[in-house]
Parts: C-alpha cells; structure tokens; sequence
C-alpha cells in the first residue's frame, strides 16, 4: 500500500476485517434487528463502495432482511414458518428441535448487502433480522467489509 509520511494516500482501500460479535437473543423464537450494527461496523471500517458479508455460524439460526418498521410481520413470519415446520411433528432429526434446524435452512445463514456512500444500501423498510429458532441462546455473527 502507497503511503505518504506513514499515512495511507486517500486512493488506498481499507482493509477487509472479519468482525466477531455475540448476540444474545431471550426467546426460542426471536427477530433481532441487527441493522444499527452492522452499519455502525461499515461506518468502523471506512468503506465508501463494497459488500457488507453477514454470516451467521450455527444451524438453528439464520439472517434474513425484511421489513422492519411494522413489529406484527414478524409475528406473521413466525406463524408462517410454524405452519411449514411444526415444532410438535414427529422427525426423523428428534432432538427436540428439528423445527428450529428446518426454518433456518429455508431462510438461510448469511447474506451479502451492497455498500454506497458508507452506507448499507436496503430499501425504505428494509433491516437486517438475527432470526433465532431456538433460544433463548448467545449467538456468535461474522460480518465482514470489503471494499470494491
């Protein structure tokens, strides 16, 4: 990297930095808006233009963007991913918690978010959901800023 008197010149890129965070959620079901983070991680990193990675490690939990301004979606999405793996079904995976495992694979463990201007590009509704399917748990999240 070019530097001038041990400063990085203002075309040289911030490096990419994995982030390690925990996030403790307090019910067996819970979306945790996770969007001020995140942003808060971009604006750390000084980023201007690139990918904001978020990656959840653990099988009964996922990421999910949404919308975040009325609560009562979230309590729809719960009902609608009762409906599709019922906590009380009998499974082969019988642990107690196969629904959990189920619902995080159909949403997902990470997710990738454009970054512009330093900021998290989302739509006007659009956060950034920690979905918990089998808490209450203290969650480990990478995230990862890389500029273009």
């Amino acid at each position: 990297m070019a530097t001038e008197a041990g400063k990085p010149l203002s075309s040289a890129r911030p490096a990419a930095r994995v982030h390690s965070l925990l996030v403790e959620t307090r019910e067996r079901v819970e979306f945790k808006d996770i969007t001020g983070i995140l942003q808060d991680l971009v604006t750390e990193s000084g980023v201007q233009s690139g990918t904001c990675f978020v990656f959840v490690p653990h099988t009964t939990a996922a990421i999910l963007f949404n919308e975040n301004d009325d609560p009562a979606l979230q309590k729809d999405l719960d009902a609608f991913l009762k409906q599709l793996a019922p906590s009380d079904k009998s499974y082969h995976h019988n642990d107690g918690n196969c629904d959990a495992h189920l619902k995080a694979a159909v949403i997902g463990n990470s997710k990738a978010l454009l970054v512009e201007n330093g900021r998290l590009i989302l739509g006007r509704w659009q956060g950034v959901f920690l979905c918990e399917f089998d808490g209450p748990r203290r969650r480990a999240l990478r995230v990862k800023v890389v500029a273009d």
